[in-house]
């Protein structure tokens, strides 16, 4: 009996690892740039530490809502396309047979065995095989909405608690150095794993994940202090 090896592919965490990124990388930049704001207003510890939390709360919140609803709509949209493909499977079959072995033919196959392949594959599974090669959709790569805002809101806590945890044990003085060399060192490393899972290059995803971090939380500091001064 031959046994089919089934090889990992980075697709196949395509959807989990985006939600889990982008989360991650949104909770320490908003709360590192919050916290770092609210210091340099010259606010007390403590109003600073509520600030943070209160930052974390919302924004997993936030982030799961925003998550929900973009992949819920990109899952209808799918929903709405295999409707549609399932009726045109019923009402012209041969029609959508012709179909499915021309696009076996315009990816190399010649027409007898276009047609062969398209024939085996209705009879196997006629709406899989025109989800998956007619519109593109496959089950690795399906939407899955509260798969996905779950994972942005655990992975945008996980982020956010990096800082809150360094501005909970640093003191007052220190803080707003503190704070900012600890989320710097944090969003590398991230920006590094997450290259490194999705297959590319380590030092080009924390360099430009330490960059627009660094932009967002030296902008931040700076209304903080300005406001600050205003105020």
């Amino acid at each position: 009996m031959h046994v089919i090896h089934k090889e990992g592919h980075l697709t196949d965490r395509i959807g989990w690892l985006r939600a889990s990124v982008l989360g991650a990388n949104d909770g320490l930049v908003s709360t590192a740039s919050l916290v770092l704001g609210v210091a340099a207003a010259h606010s007390t510890h403590s109003n600073v530490l509520v600030a943070g939390i209160a930052g974390l709360v919302a924004g997993a919140g936030a982030m799961a809502a925003g998550e929900y609803v973009s992949v819920h709509s990109q899952a209808d949209s799918e929903a709405a396309d295999l409707n549609r493909e399932r009726a045109e499977l019923a009402a012209d079959s041969e029609g959508e047979l012709k179909e499915l072995a021309a696009i076996y033919v315009t990816r190399g196959l010649d027409p007898i065995l276009a047609k062969q392949v398209a024939v085996q594959l209705t009879a196997h599974d006629a709406l899989g095989a025109h989800a998956r090669d007619e519109l593109g959709i496959t089950e690795t790569l399906r939407a899955r909405p509260l798969q996905a805002a779950l994972a942005s809101a655990a992975s945008f806590a996980v982020g956010a608690a990096l800082p809150l945890l360094v501005t909970t044990v640093v003191p007052e003085a220190t803080l707003i150095p503190m704070v900012s060399v600890s989320s710097l060192f944090f969003l590398a490393l991230l920006g590094g794993v997450a290259a490194r899972a999705g297959g590319a290059g380590v030092l080009v995803g924390a360099t430009r994940v330490l960059f627009w971090g660094a932009l967002a939380m030296a902008s931040t500091a700076a209304v903080g202090a300005l406001f600050g001064t205003a105020v």
